[in-house]
């Protein structure tokens, strides 16, 4: 819980009181690599905030072909956020790609620690904004960056990735070939 309150005092001091009362809204949980906490179909129940391990956000279309969204390791939080913000099954997928542990968080404590905290939905609408610049950005260069732009976006998002997960996802991730990535990583 020590990540969580540090990654909270980023954003808005809060003291150990606080905190005590905080931290008891949040759920550990351990993750063993091929586990899934969301796949499609499902009730999106939980917000997960990354304490270790890399977990891949993605969806399936029709044909089988699978959409990377994110990529999620510590300090990170996922869901599938259209399916838990409106209680609407999920659409999406959440595995992870290395073991690791999250800390889950309902909706409806997220409201509660929102209601009685001021600074936690202060925390909350910080990281949601952050996290909408983020998707903003990822689209437009998805659509009119370079193979080599998206790579150089990859590698400073993510530098300790690139050793870690599977070429084929980065590639995925970035909509280029694998032969693609393998020319722009030398």
């Amino acid at each position: 819980m020590e990540k969580l309150q540090r990654h909270i005092e980023h954003i808005t001091p809060i003291d150990e009181i606080e905190f005590e009362s905080i931290k008891t809204h949040f759920t550990p949980r351990r993750v063993r690599k091929g586990q899934y906490l969301v796949s499609e179909g499902d009730e999106a129940k939980h917000e997960y905030f990354v304490l270790s391990g890399i977990y891949k956000v993605f969806y399936v279309d029709e044909q089988g072909k699978e959409y990377i969204l994110q990529f999620a390791q510590e300090n990170w939080w996922m869901s599938d956020y259209p399916a838990f913000f409106k209680r609407k099954p999920a659409t999406m997928y959440i595995e992870c790609l290395v073991e690791g542990e999250v800390l889950c968080l309902t909706l409806d404590s997220r409201e509660k620690l929102s209601a009685d905290f001021h600074k936690m939905e202060h925390f909350f609408r910080v990281k949601l904004t952050n996290g909408y610049v983020a998707l903003q950005l990822r689209i437009k260069l998805l659509l009119s960056g370079t193979p080599q732009q998206r790579y150089e976006e990859f590698a400073r998002l993510y530098p300790n990735l690139m050793q870690q997960i599977p070429k084929k996802l980065i590639a995925e991730f970035l909509g280029v070939s694998r032969e693609t990535l393998s020319r722009l990583y030398q």
